[in-house]
């Protein structure tokens, strides 16, 4: 999913009226991802090795059956070769499940919702804290971040704003946001969710005489 320069001229435009009415200030930020999720493929792979130690354990006549084969069909299967075919199977499991979620369609969707949820989040307020935060005399910046791979999205608000306006009022703003993300109208979504922050801050804080556009209007990319 990308967005076009019709998607960025669209946002761009919604940011610019939308404070035309109200002295607070919005930042548009869309990524890609907020994270790799590199350690949620270590976690499956080492999930993997535990599930062949535990099939090994309760079923152990495949190594038996192995080693009538390929050692001696007539003695008992020694401890050592247990040990060393849990070994190999294991490290070949290891290998195995690393390769395959290297992909990284497959190691988002094997990623936890509460994990994606949790990565999207901090990465907002990372970027909250670098783009928007005390950057305006008022204290009035908001940032709208949008995750494209996890589709999630976060509204951040600086302190005036937090103060007046409670998480739950960017509810619809996030409804659209997202809707129009999983329909595949990524700029849409944005454009709309910006309306309505716009209508949100002009209601808490009406344009004053001697505004300045303090924070940049155009859509950031990472």
């Amino acid at each position: 999913m990308r967005l076009t320069e019709a998607d960025r001229a669209r946002v761009t435009a919604a940011v610019t009226e939308a404070e035309r009415t109200t002295d607070g200030e919005i930042v548009t930020i869309v990524a890609g991802r907020s994270d790799a999720y590199h350690d949620v493929a270590l976690h499956w792979a080492v999930l993997g090795m535990l599930l062949v130690l535990a099939l090994l354990a309760w079923q152990p006549a495949p190594v038996a059956w192995l080693h009538a084969r390929l050692i001696d069909p007539w003695s008992d299967t020694p401890p050592h070769w247990y040990l060393t075919f849990a070994l190999v199977l294991i490290a070949a499991t290891f290998l195995v499940v690393r390769v395959l979620l290297a992909r990284d369609a497959l190691r988002m969707l094997l990623t936890p919702g509460a994990t994606k949820t949790r990565r999207v989040h901090a990465r907002a307020l990372k970027l909250f804290r670098t783009s928007a935060e005390h950057r305006t005399k008022a204290a009035t910046g908001v940032l709208l971040y949008l995750s494209l791979a996890e589709h999630r999205a976060e509204i951040i608000a600086d302190a005036a704003i937090h103060s007046k306006v409670s998480a739950e009022v960017w509810g619809e703003a996030m409804a659209v946001l997202v809707a129009a993300v999983k329909d595949g109208r990524p700029g849409d979504g944005m454009a709309e969710a910006v309306a309505r922050i716009g209508i949100v801050l002009a209601q808490h804080f009406p344009r004053s005489e001697g505004d300045t556009n303090e924070l940049p209007d155009r859509l950031i990319e990472l």
